[in-house]
């Protein structure tokens, strides 16, 4: 291809220069185009593929829900399930919504505790995995008049 001469173009606004360093040296040779911006991370994002470790997913669940204040069970299901064992113990009641989200405030309160203490008797147990069995102790040790039975 041919040399040809470049002429000075009035700029339209746009950068004074070029952004490259090398284009800075050469203006005349054929180069392709610089990738910029969302490309150049779409492509690095395709060579480069970084394999997680197993848990690294629940680690960082658990610092998020750590963290929260927020209730973990679904409002709807928790209310119906209230108002369906109610209705079968004490016939037709009704129910005040800030006394539902009490109940199950409270009921997430135990459930939590009650997963701390699983989780020190599978530590005891000199394990990481949580068993049944380790449930059911802490239940024990808890003194629950509803403990977990097999």
């Amino acid at each position: 291809m041919a040399r040809t001469k470049q002429t000075a173009r009035k700029s339209t606004g746009g950068s004074t220069g070029p952004k490259h360093p090398k284009a800075l040296l050469d203006h005349t040779t054929k180069r392709e185009p610089i990738a910029t911006g969302i490309k150049c991370q779409e492509e690095s994002k395709k060579r480069i593929k970084r394999k997680i470790r197993r848990g690294t997913k629940a680690l960082r669940e658990i610092r998020k829900f750590q963290r929260g204040t927020e209730l973990l069970i679904r409002k709807a299901p928790f209310q119906r399930l209230v108002r369906e064992i109610t209705q079968a113990v004490a016939g037709d009641l009704r129910w005040q919504v800030q006394a539902v989200l009490a109940l199950q405030e409270a009921a997430e309160a135990y459930l939590v505790g009650l997963f701390d203490d699983t989780n020190l008797c599978a530590i005891h147990a000199k394990r990481v995995t949580v068993m049944p069995k380790d449930m059911m102790l802490a239940s024990r040790l808890r003194n629950d008049r509803c403990s977990i039975q097999r």
